[in-house]
């Protein structure tokens, strides 16, 4: 088999590894629990059996003896090796901290963390606390055992205890072969099977104890057992029977156990068997790993569109406030009621404006004089009125995208968890608002002043009239797009007109369209300010959780990685292997491996002898 090894397919599997332990999986899609709990178990396997295997493939042969409850595993441990390693018992559950038995020489191989690494090593003589029983491995050297070959008694798969069932899917996992015991009564419980499925799945190599059988109905039962293999994709798995009978010191009649230990002994001691289950066992590890890694990329994938279903969410409600908001400020609807008044009481009696129509050229030089008169004492009233309207409508949009946003996540099994307390703007949200207003009006006194600067002969009207001046540029940004004729702003009747034609008597027609555009856009700019802000609390929970939208990619591409170095590594073999199938039988193919069955004593293995024991 050689020592060393395969560096290409340990690189891959390390790739691997670290592609699934980077892989997050956050949000609460469909299947994205048992996405997550498939996640971590691909982590344990290749931590517990996969990259220790594939560095070490002339490591000895790991067979665990696993089953259910009662099944007698402990007690089947014991009478192959003829003597009391682990502890049988009516007590439930009896295997506490599981017990590898080993060759003296082989010790070396198991003291470090190499397999199984999340389990502390423990002298099998050594007193474990029950807290620690589950997190332990306690290590039985034993001379009776072949070099090459070792036994793990595994805690129950069906344990009431969970810490229990879950060690024992892990030392399962973690087996070259596994040997499963169940029993007579026992052998169709759903569970074993569940298991053995698995099995089927990896192609691991398999074979089963059918303990506490009556005599004489061996055959009909290990039949039926024969057949529920073969329907459950495991045909070729070989069954030993153990029929009911009395022990001695607790250990069974070592004819009740002489096909199996005879099937062990020859398996242990060929080191070609043990290499084609080795390799066997490998390669549909192997494999397994390939095909869900693959599939957890639907998993990750699933991640990443939930996160753009989530965000699209928040997109769609801020985009339509912004559009409400748009709409509000450009067809009338805040000339109406306050802002109109104090509009009105700014212009007077319509003075002004029959003036402005009669000869705008004749009354730009009173413009001025106007401004420095009582309308410049009303402008304020009108820009207050502006700005509480104003605050109305926004507030509105953003309190209303929170709660649409809000209504689709708790509609989203992948929002629901994350919307908690988001139902409503954020807190200080009218603060906020109030002074990008404020800050907006400052900026259109600005612009008015920036704009009359350039103008000949208009600077003292603006030196003298900016509050005016900047409350009629409100009125007609709120009126129109700016680039609408004075006949098509009646939405607010001559107030909106006369706003228009007083601009256009201090700049001109083509300077109140750009300044009505440069107007608008600075509050849509200001307005885009606060609903970013308040997505950004629904955004801030979706960083907090944002799946990688690469990780569908890379686990495909490290499937295929892995995939190929396998079959690289498989074509380096110095030594052809059968391929790997469905379940490839265990079975000694001549009698020279058959060795002990039905051998005179003298000539049995040494481990198949019972070594003076009774």
């Amino acid at each position: 088999m050689g020592g060393t090894e395969d560096t290409s397919l340990v690189d891959a599997l390390d790739d691997a590894r670290r592609v699934l332990d980077g892989l997050r999986l956050p949000l609460d899609v469909s299947e994205a629990a048992g996405a997550r709990l498939e996640r971590a178990a691909l982590v344990a396997e290749l931590d517990d059996y996969v990259l220790p295997r594939a560095r070490t493939m002339d490591a000895p042969l790991l067979a665990v003896v696993g089953g259910s409850t009662g099944a007698g595993k402990s007690t089947l441990v014991n009478s192959l090796l003829r003597q009391v390693v682990t502890p049988a018992g009516v007590l439930r559950p009896t295997t506490l901290a599981p017990v590898l038995v080993h060759h003296p020489a082989d010790a070396w191989r198991f003291v470090s963390d190499a397999i199984l690494p999340g389990l502390d090593r423990v002298r099998a003589d050594e007193p474990v606390p029950a807290a620690r029983s589950h997190t332990s491995l306690r290590l039985a050297p034993s001379e009776v055992l072949p070099q090459g070959l070792a036994l793990l008694d595994a805690p129950d798969v069906d344990s009431v205890v969970d810490e229990n069932r879950r060690l024992a899917g892990q030392l399962l996992a973690a087996a070259d072969l596994w040997l499963f015991v169940t029993t007579a009564a026992r052998y169709a419980d759903a569970v074993p099977w569940a298991l053995l499925a698995a099995a089927a799945r990896r192609r691991a190599r398999v074979a089963l104890v059918l303990n506490r059988v009556d005599p004489g109905t061996e055959e009909t039962i290990s039949s039926h057992l024969r057949q529920m293999l073969a329907e459950r994709g495991l045909p070729e798995t070989p069954v030993f029977t153990v029929t009911e009978g009395s022990t001695t010191h607790g250990l069974l009649d070592v004819a009740a156990v002489a096909e199996l230990s005879a099937w062990l002994a020859a398996t242990g001691a060929d080191p070609s068997a043990r290499a084609r289950i080795i390799a066997g066992t490998l390669d549909g590890a192997v494999d397994d790993v390939v095909q869900r890694t693959a599939a957890l990329a639907h998993a990750a994938e699933a991640q990443v569109t939930a996160r753009a279903r989530l965000d699209g969410a928040v997109d769609a409600a801020y985009g339509a406030a912004a559009a409400d908001i748009a709409s509000a400020t450009a067809d009338g609807v805040l000339l109406r009621g306050e802002v109109l008044a104090r509009w009105q009481d700014f212009v007077g009696t319509g003075e002004l404006f029959r003036k402005i129509e009669a000869g705008v050229g004749r009354f730009r030089d009173r413009v001025s004089g106007y401004f420095r008169g009582q309308g410049s004492t009303t402008a304020p009233d009108v820009t207050e009125a502006v700005g509480h309207s104003l605050e109305a409508v926004i507030l509105d949009a953003v309190h209303g995208a929170a709660e649409r946003t809000y209504a689709a996540w708790r509609a989203d099994p992948a929002g629901t968890s994350l919307a908690d307390g988001l139902g409503r703007g954020a807190t200080g949200l009218r603060e906020e608002v109030g002074a990008e207003i404020r800050a907006w009006q400052g900026d259109v006194l600005a612009l008015v002043a920036e704009g009359g600067a350039h103008k000949r002969g208009r600077a003292r009207a603006l030196s003298f009239g900016v509050n005016g001046l900047g409350a009629a540029l409100m009125i007609v940004v709120f009126a129109s797009t700016g680039g609408l004729t004075g006949a098509e702003i009646g939405i607010a009747g001559g107030s909106a007109v006369l706003a228009q034609r007083l601009l256009e008597a201090v700049f001109g027609d083509e300077a109140v369209r750009q300044l009505t555009a440069d107007a608008r856009t600075r509050l849509a700019v200001r307005v885009q300010g606060v609903l970013d802000a308040d997505a950004r609390r629904f955004r801030a929970r979706l960083d907090d959780v944002a799946p990688d939208a690469g990780a569908p990619a890379a686990l495909r591409a490290t499937a295929a990685a892995l995939r190929s170095a396998a079959q690289r590594s498989r074509a380096m073999r110095p030594v052809p292997l059968p391929e790997a199938g469905p379940a490839t039988s265990l079975v000694p193919s001549s009698g020279d491996e058959a060795a002990g069955n039905g051998r005179p004593a003298a000539e049995r293995p040494r481990w198949w002898r019972p070594r003076g024991r009774s």
